[in-house]
């Protein structure tokens, strides 16, 4: 739980580190140029396409008599741009994950490596080809389980938990990879994975809940569009610091995971040990050698 708390604090530190906020500009400009951009071709179409469905549903049109009788006519002019959004912010959270951990997290990572282990021995257990293919496989299962889970967020409470604990599952599976393979070799990668499952599922999770508060930003480009050229960008860029931090977080949590392992696996360690033992017998049989001792040891 300390190592927990101890790499949350430094994750937050060092978002704080100029160079960090730095590096966050690029995936931001490349994310900003391609939301924009589809923005400006589709989302036109895809709000006809929506008000289309939802016009000719009976029970929408329903809803629309009941909201006008309750003087609440005007829902049904935000509500198209508000299913667009929601449908389409899930997709905003992969690839903003996926970008920062190609363009952000070897960077962060070799940053906390250089500055708090730079006697940590690079054993470079994961690859780059591993790495995306792993974010790959990973990314898709997440996809899945989104498309999967798409009419439970129905339900008003499960909208709000179902997505973020799928980003935090991806989250977890993504950076906890990408924090430990440069220094440590697949064995060792497999032992923390399995050790700290718990710990970096939990972190994950947080970061995944921590991911969906730029989602009312966002939301609310769509609802002033006059601020809409605004607010999306910075919903876009706190999405790549919350997922900077997170990469920060994992790479501190699981570099020094890696050498309290090292460190208890260490000959150095178990030599200590067992000189230590080896004074001790010394110790004794003289003692029990000398004939003015009065001390005794059991045979």
């Amino acid at each position: 739980m300390n190592l927990l708390f101890d790499s949350f604090w430094r994750a937050v530190i060092y978002c704080l580190r100029p160079r960090v906020i730095a590096l966050s500009f690029l995936p931001l400009v490349l994310m900003v140029a391609l939301s924009l951009g589809l923005g400006y071709y589709f989302w036109d179409a895809a709000l006809d396409g929506v008000r289309g469905a939802l016009e000719a549903s009976a029970v929408v049109n329903n809803l629309w008599v009941w909201l006008q009788n309750m003087g609440a006519g005007r829902l049904k002019l935000v509500l198209a741009p508000l299913i667009v959004i929601f449908a389409v912010t899930p997709l905003i959270v992969v690839v903003s994950l996926l970008m920062v951990s190609l363009l952000m997290t070897p960077a962060l990572t070799h940053l906390v490596a250089e500055r708090r282990f730079p006697a940590l021995e690079r054993k470079r257990g994961g690859t780059v080809l591993g790495s995306i293919f792993w974010s790959l496989g990973s990314t898709l299962m997440a996809l899945l389980a989104l498309l999967a889970s798409t009419p439970l967020w129905l339900l008003p409470p499960l909208v709000l938990v179902l997505p973020p604990l799928i980003w935090g599952w991806l989250t977890y599976r993504v950076m906890a990879f990408d924090a430990l393979s440069e220094h440590a070799s697949a064995d060792e990668r497999r032992s923390l994975l399995k050790t700290h499952r718990l710990s970096l599922l939990g972190m994950g999770v947080f970061c995944g809940f921590l991911g969906a508060a730029p989602s009312l930003i966002w939301a609310s480009g769509a609802l002033f569009a006059a601020a809409f050229v605004i607010l999306v960008p910075l919903a876009i860029w706190i999405y790549m610091l919350v997922f900077a931090f997170s990469s920060l977080w994992f790479a501190h949590f699981g570099l020094a995971a890696l050498q309290a392992l090292r460190t208890a696996n260490s000959p150095a360690a178990d030599s200590v040990v067992t000189s230590g033992a080896d004074v001790i017998d010394v110790v004794a049989v003289t003692l029990s050698n000398d004939p003015n001792s009065d001390a005794k040891f059991p045979a």
